[in-house]
């Protein structure tokens, strides 16, 4: 069971929240919360080397940022630092793994140690994606949501101020998409997973499915979410729905139908997927990997399965 920064010691947590009483999950809310602007105001101006982006290629969260970087073209400008899949009971960790970095900061073994020298009296939960300011030496922001829009927008002088994916015109818009999708979808299959209570588990279940069935609908008439341009809302729900038939269906219980069920979804997804780029950013490896083995409440034994086999390579069909 992973663990949380308490009074500068480790202790138990459950999973990735808490739980109500009636059995729900209930999410981590994220401490870190600075923002890097263009203009300095903020204290920590956008510069290229300066900041350095911690994720796992597992976690659903931090990869809606590494394909915020790679659409932004911000490769260069932006450093990533790579943990090991498996979150064992000191919470992530670096190690040696095909896709893994060491950590160039402080060369730490778990990334709870720079959690720690960023703020000594941390409590909390340690998450990626984390920026680190190397400057300054401290974590500016783990939401993954709010480190999206800094690199969508605060690096413009540095990366392509073409892409914008959250366009003034379609904020409303954008906006309301992503409070479903984010309760429902991305947060959805978590609360179906680590619900503690059938009842729980069911009402997670129902929402979900309902979601991704409103879902299917809208992409029936519209190209994407919020129109005919790729924006956050696209990527934020594609990063859940390139693990739903690896990973939730099974592992989480999502089970009602697979993704590869949708047909205007699974092009979708596809579609995406088959951008420039985004292929690089998705780790079917790391994702089983983690998911089967860090949560021995639910795959005690933590075989991976070997199954399914997915080939978001297929034509999707959605040219035009």
């Amino acid at each position: 069971m992973p663990k949380v920064m308490k009074d500068g010691q480790l202790v138990e947590m459950p999973d990735f929240g808490n739980e109500d009483d009636q059995g729900r999950f209930v999410r981590w809310e994220s401490p870190f919360r600075d923002w890097v602007t263009a203009d300095g105001r903020s204290g920590f101006p956008a510069e290229p080397g300066r900041y350095l982006l911690y994720v796992s290629w597992a976690c659903p969260w931090a990869h809606r940022t590494l394909i915020a970087r790679k659409v932004k073209h911000l490769e260069d400008v932006i450093d990533v630092a790579v943990v090991h899949p498996h979150m064992g009971p000191e919470s992530w960790h670096f190690g040696p793994c095909d896709g893994c970095t060491p950590d160039p900061v402080m060369c730490a073994e778990f990334l709870y140690e720079l959690y720690r020298s960023a703020r000594p009296d941390y409590t909390g939960v340690v998450t990626v994606p984390a920026l680190f300011d190397r400057e300054t030496g401290t974590i500016v922001n783990n939401e993954s949501s709010e480190i999206l829009r800094m690199l969508n927008s605060a690096f413009d002088a540095y990366g392509d101020p073409g892409v914008d994916l959250y366009p003034e015109d379609r904020r409303d818009a954008i906006d309301a998409i992503n409070a479903t999708v984010y309760e429902h979808v991305n947060n959805g299959v978590y609360r179906a997973g680590f619900a503690r209570s059938q009842a729980a588990y069911e009402e997670a279940f129902d929402a979900l499915f309902a979601t991704l069935d409103s879902l299917e609908k809208r992409l029936a008439g519209s190209r994407y979410l919020a129109g005919e341009r790729i924006t956050e809302a696209d990527w934020r729900l594609f990063t859940t729905l390139v693990r739903f038939d690896a990973v939730y269906h099974t592992h989480f219980k999502c089970n009602l139908r697979r993704l590869v069920d949708y047909p205007h979804l699974w092009a979708y997804t596809r579609e995406l997927y088959q951008r420039p780029g985004i292929a690089e950013t998705v780790r079917l490896d790391h994702i089983k990997h983690h998911y089967y083995t860090s949560h021995p409440r639910l795959n005690p034994k933590g075989i991976v399965p070997k199954g399914p086999a997915i080939d978001f390579d297929e034509p999707h069909g959605r040219d035009g």
